[in-house]
């Protein structure tokens, strides 16, 4: 039995927070190992489904997160001036699924799937907060790499990418693959974001 106070404390540090943390990082702070942790956060999300509470407890990856629940959307918004954005284009979602599916990709791998070019796109994704640099490519011209980001999962309802829905990918052509023996180089601190400018997409809010 998780004492109230762990419970609290987990609640406490979380709404400080605001971001997600981390659960090693949760363990630490609160002196508790995984299966503790995980009955907390259980107990925790079980109070604020079953009150009338306007926050909810999600996971992301391997890290918790309070939020606002979805019945309160307008309200928040209104209280922190947020002007209503409208939903991702088709495009957009096109290159988000593609990343989604393969990541880490090039640009140009995406533009060869979509048959057209997407740097406008990318660039708002990356704006967005929905795609984030994830290396270099080890190969010639040392193209950027792309994956999704923790704000793709929050805003798709998704825990980790792994909760994807299952996808057909025999179709893609194999020369379009990055090869396993391709090494991916981290960004460097001063390496240049994308350079395009935001293509005036908005992407739906997520508290």
């Amino acid at each position: 039995m998780i004492p109230s106070e762990t419970i609290a404390s987990l609640q406490a540090v979380l709404f400080a927070c605001g971001g997600p943390v981390d659960q090693e990082r949760l363990r630490e702070l609160l002196g508790i190992d995984s299966e503790q942790l995980k009955e907390a956060a259980e107990e925790l999300r079980s109070m604020l489904e079953s009150s009338k509470s306007g926050i909810q407890l999600i996971t992301v990856e391997r890290a918790y997160q309070l939020c606002t629940k979805s019945f309160v959307s307008e309200t928040v918004k209104k209280a922190l001036e947020m002007r209503k954005v409208p939903p991702l284009s088709k495009a957009s979602l096109e290159v988000l699924a593609i990343v989604a599916y393969n990541q880490p990709v090039t640009r140009s791998f995406i533009e060869t799937v979509r048959g057209v070019d997407s740097s406008s796109i990318v660039s708002s994704l990356c704006d967005k907060g929905l795609l984030a640099e994830r290396g270099f490519l080890d190969a010639p011209g040392r193209p950027i790499l792309f994956g999704t980001t923790d704000v793709f999962l929050r805003c798709f309802g998704l825990e980790s990418i792994k909760d994807l829905p299952e996808a057909d990918l025999s179709e893609l052509p194999e020369q379009m693959t990055i090869s396993e023996e391709t090494e991916a180089v981290p960004v460097s601190e001063d390496a240049d974001g994308p350079s395009e400018s935001a293509d005036g997409e908005g992407a739906e809010s997520v508290s």
